[in-house]
């Protein structure tokens, strides 16, 4: 019985293991060179990371675009650090096309700057207030107002390709460690035209 016990426990904690998701790692950084699907990354803490990209990997260009394009039926990601009047300081908002609507979609922490925080999430309502503005936001669960300001950066994707990806361009990516210990990613964010990927 002790043993029949003990292997159904092995078997849960085997089954349990393998349904763990691979750890995310988030690269900020510039393209040191890309040789077939290897790209290496010189990240913002100085160090040269390598990461393997999927055969099919997702070249997304990062654009310029302002508070104005802000709008009601948006659905936006948004990296805020504290609050202001009842609203969450937005650092960046990134206006994701509708072909990626619902991409992480929720609310959770963030690792751009310490307790800074990501909301991804429909723009229900964005309204005035004084020389800033206030959006409402909706995602699975809950909601959120977020302060838009003039030191918030605005940004559009644009879909793009790897010859973007030259040595110097700048660079986020969300790669996943895998258990041998190397990176994966299935897409790339690469900044055109000198924007720099804030999130």
């Amino acid at each position: 019985m002790t043993r029949c016990v003990l292997g159904f426990l092995f078997l849960v904690i085997s089954v349990g293991s393998l349904a763990q998701p691979s750890p995310v790692v988030r690269i900020r950084g510039n393209v040191e060179s890309l040789e077939g699907n290897t790209l290496k990354v010189k990240a913002r803490s100085g160090e040269s990371m390598t990461v393997q990209l999927a055969d099919n990997a997702v070249v997304m260009g990062i654009t310029k675009a302002s508070a104005a394009d802000v709008a009601t039926g948006n659905f936006i990601g948004t990296t805020t650090v504290g609050e202001r009047d009842g609203a969450l300081v937005a650092l960046e908002i990134h206006i994701f096309p509708e072909n990626m609507r619902g991409t992480g979609e929720g609310h959770r922490d963030w690792d751009l700057r310490p307790n800074s925080k990501m909301t991804n999430a429909n723009v229900a309502d964005v309204k005035a207030m004084g020389a800033d503005r206030v959006m409402t936001v909706n995602y699975k669960g809950g909601e959120k107002k977020v302060l838009i300001t003039s030191d918030t950066v605005v940004v559009g994707y644009t879909p793009t390709d790897r010859g973007q990806l030259k040595p110097g361009a700048p660079v986020f990516i969300n790669a996943e460690r895998r258990p041998d210990g190397t990176l994966a990613a299935p897409r790339v964010n690469v900044g055109l035209n000198g924007q720099v990927p804030p999130m």
